[in-house]
């Protein structure tokens, strides 16, 4: 059984993009980061619409490390009901270009059809982005 990325960076102290995917590891990290990022400030439960498969204990679990971490800020207001609000510190605004990088890509390379989510080459991905220019004019 291979063992969680987490645990691994100890033996890997001179490796950056490791110990970045550190702070990032999880399902639901690169979504919550990619709606703070297009979204700007969100409310707990604005992430959990945008987040629909997502359980209320998986996402406070993944902002609780993600502020852990110094990405996230977390501010509490003293109001009846409670408000939470998340939003990415400075920390975290510099992954910005990383995550939108990945959203490219994903565009680029990811197709989801009919439920089902595969990945087209390079040569694919130009051929299907000119068959959708064609049958968009």
């Amino acid at each position: 059984m291979s063992r969680p990325r987490a645990k691994m960076t100890n033996n890997f102290p001179g490796c950056p993009v490791e110990s970045t995917l550190s702070l990032l590891d999880g399902k639901w990290k690169g979504v919550i980061l990619y709606h703070l990022i297009t979204s700007g400030t969100l409310r707990f439960s604005e992430l959990q619409r945008k987040l629909k498969s997502v359980t209320q204990r998986m996402l406070t679990k993944q902002l609780r490390e993600l502020e852990e971490s110094g990405i996230v800020s977390r501010t509490v207001f003293a109001v009846v009901p409670p408000r939470v609000d998340y939003s990415l510190t400075p920390l975290g605004r510099t992954l910005e270009p990383v995550i939108m990088a990945l959203g490219q890509w994903g565009e680029t390379h990811v197709v989801c059809q009919d439920g089902k989510k595969y990945v087209v080459m390079p040569e694919e991905a130009s051929d299907l982005a000119n068959e959708e220019a064609l049958s968009a004019a």
